[in-house]
């Protein structure tokens, strides 16, 4: 049974989701009761079983509390590639 339901979007995200969904010839609709159905599947929930490899090396390295990754890595590109 379809049930009407309401929602409050920012109109240019509509907008780019409605011409999204006319390129895929799909109803808006569609396309978001697919992502709630995907989004609350058991499958999604799923986690990622991990090799053994992963498994044993995993917990192998502990950060620093202050370690910023994206900073880091930034450092490393930056030294690698200019």
């Amino acid at each position: 049974m379809n049930t009407k339901l309401t929602l409050t979007i920012e109109e240019n995200v509509i907008e780019k989701a409605k011409q999204y969904a006319k390129t895929k010839d799909r109803s808006l609709s569609d396309i978001i009761e697919n992502y709630l159905i995907a989004l609350t599947s058991k499958h999604a929930k799923k986690e990622i079983e991990l090799t053994p490899i992963v498994k044993a090396l995993k917990g192998s390295f502990n950060a620093p509390k202050d370690f910023d990754y994206k900073k880091e890595l930034t450092k490393r590109l930056a030294k690698k590639y200019l």
